[in-house]
């Protein structure tokens, strides 16, 4: 166990909050006076974390890291010190527009194919009635080289004056993008949350419940879209090494568990 009595694994060191107290942090710092920076690791980012030291900084400044993945709360198990489930950025972020909705805290979707955004928003607003979407935005595809465009983007949600800001650009970049501007801005959530956005938006159908439940749900993603995952998932391979060699390192004379 890292001295902050998080779960290290690799690079990531992981706070052990189930859903709900994961959920509860998030609407704590949303009324902090200042920004704060939230990340929800799975296999994948685990195994970039080894190689991609932008993406690294920004784990090392995060305030909060949730396992997304069901691949490292299993690691955790064998690695005795288990957490206690999986905190998914798909499903926090419908949770947060909901409590959002009763407390009036305004929110920002970022990322999405084109009109998937406003789609989403749609689709939340109806879902919690009262939800303050204060903005939606779609980077175009390369935008995050363009320091205007940069510029243009921290504009617009500086005046959206929103408590939460869900930015849905696909990992590395959308935690990169988050550690880059963090600083330009006075308050705030922002939430690297990948592919909830296609979620919420209808734009792409989630795994059945008892696959995400048994841990499949990776599975289900890659039938649909088989070209762009298959590279991903074989390369994460590399996340049973990660596991085996923390295994050993813990059980070598002199170390302690933990």
């Amino acid at each position: 166990m890292a001295a902050s009595g998080r779960f290290a694994l690799g690079h990531a060191l992981i706070h052990r909050h189930g859903f709900e107290e994961a959920v509860q942090e998030v609407v704590r710092l949303s009324v902090r006076p200042t920004p704060s920076f939230v990340v929800t690791p799975n296999a994948d980012q685990v195994v970039n974390l080894e190689e991609d030291d932008a993406l690294r900084a920004a784990y090392s400044r995060a305030d909060l890291v949730v396992p997304d993945g069901m691949p490292v709360v299993w690691a955790s198990r064998v690695l005795g010190t288990p957490l206690k489930e999986r905190v998914t950025g798909s499903d926090l972020m419908p949770k947060l527009c909901d409590i959002a909705a009763q407390r009036r805290l305004k929110v920002f979707f970022m990322g999405g194919m084109p009109g998937v955004a406003d789609r989403a928003a749609a689709n939340l607003i109806k879902a919690y009635p009262g939800l303050r979407v204060t903005g939606t935005l779609c980077p175009p595809l390369g935008f995050e080289r363009d320091p205007q465009q940069n510029a243009d983007i921290v504009q617009a949600i500086r005046r959206s004056d929103a408590d939460l800001v869900f930015v849905c650009l696909g990992s590395p970049k959308q935690e990169v993008w988050i550690d880059k501007h963090l600083s330009q801005f006075d308050k705030g959530v922002f939430l690297g949350v990948g592919a909830a956005i296609d979620f919420c938006a209808g734009t792409v159908q989630r795994a059945p419940q008892w696959m995400r439940s048994s841990g499949l749900e990776w599975l289900y993603r890659l039938s649909q879209e088989p070209r762009r995952l298959i590279g991903r998932y074989t390369k994460d391979l590399y996340f049973f090494v990660l596991v085996a060699r923390e295994l050993a390192r813990r059980r070598a004379p002199g170390n302690c568990a933990g």
